[in-house]
């Protein structure tokens, strides 16, 4: 998703996807940087997915993510790649932290535990940005998201995030006529980022942010999963009821962070997309292109 969303903001870049290697080899790893004259690279690869796929495959998580981030920043030390700017997550921070989310409580406690594995991956991510810096000199930096949503995303009900997860669900329910199952109460709060602001920001950082420590990046302000899923029936015509099943985990309550770093560095909250338009943009795109859209049914 980001990565669609960075081609709109850097067109003559290259981009690299699972087809072409598999970054879990360090061979294929070092390859790749062999065959390209390399100066910058935004780190986005990742084994994602929400709080089912997360509590479900907690190894996969952990091992895979260990795996393409060691492999991605030895192989750029190695090639001697001028800038590296790599993605962490918001659920990096402690479940018990004060909030709002600010970078120096990253390591200040155990993550949530529907899905400490990957949390405990990225932040080794930070980790070894980190150590490389000091001992090799190396320029790597990390960006820390909130909930990402766009274009583009995966839509795949077993391990997609709540935003297309919801979108897929309404769609099979209108599909069905009966109404859709959502899990939780609807009251947890998230906010949220638009896949084409944050592909703003990872250049604006190129160009603009050089420091050691993690950066928060995402949009604040939140809003509740519930009213989340009402804006999406709105916008897809689900007339139905949506009913919530509770037995259901909802994860962390809240979450919200501190981008004030970000715009100390001259980002302005305006810049932002504001949510409902960049809601609605992605439910008209994911609308138009089902189901040959990523975990669309029947469709890779």
């Amino acid at each position: 998703m980001v990565g669609h969303a960075l081609k709109r903001v850097l067109p003559d870049a290259i981009y690299i996807s699972s087809k072409d290697f598999d970054l879990r080899d360090p061979y294929q790893t070092d390859t790749m940087y062999a065959m390209y004259d390399v100066d910058y690279v935004i780190h986005l690869a990742a084994k994602v997915g929400g709080i089912n796929a997360n509590m479900n495959s907690l190894g996969d998580f952990y091992t895979e993510n260990i795996l393409i981030n060691t492999n991605v920043l030895e192989s750029a030390r190695k090639a001697n790649v001028g800038k590296v700017v790599s993605l962490l997550s918001t659920c990096i921070y402690p479940d018990e932290v004060q909030y709002p989310l600010t970078e120096r409580q990253i390591h200040n406690g155990p993550p949530h535990s529907s899905n400490y594995a990957y949390a405990y991956a990225k932040r080794m991510l930070d980790i070894q940005s980190r150590a490389y810096r000091e001992q090799y000199g190396c320029n790597f930096i990390t960006a820390v998201p909130n909930n990402l949503f766009g274009e583009n995303d995966n839509y795949d009900l077993n391990d997609s995030h709540v935003i297309p997860a919801i979108m897929h669900k309404m769609l099979l329910a209108i599909q069905k006529d009966e109404a859709v199952t959502l899990w939780g109460d609807g009251s947890s709060l998230r906010e949220f980022t638009y896949s084409l602001d944050l592909a703003n920001i990872l250049v604006f950082l190129l160009q603009h942010y050089d420091g050691p420590e993690p950066i928060n990046v995402g949009n604040t302000g939140e809003v509740s999963i519930k009213e989340i899923a009402q804006q999406i029936a709105a916008y897809v015509d689900y007339e139905r009821e949506i009913v919530w099943d509770t037995t259901k985990p909802s994860g962390q309550f809240r979450k919200p962070s501190d981008n004030t770093r970000l715009l100390e560095l001259g980002w302005r909250a305006e810049m932002y997309t504001n949510f409902n338009v960049a809601l609605l943009s992605s439910c008209d795109w994911f609308s138009t292109k089902y189901p040959h859209v990523r975990g669309g049914v029947g469709h890779e």
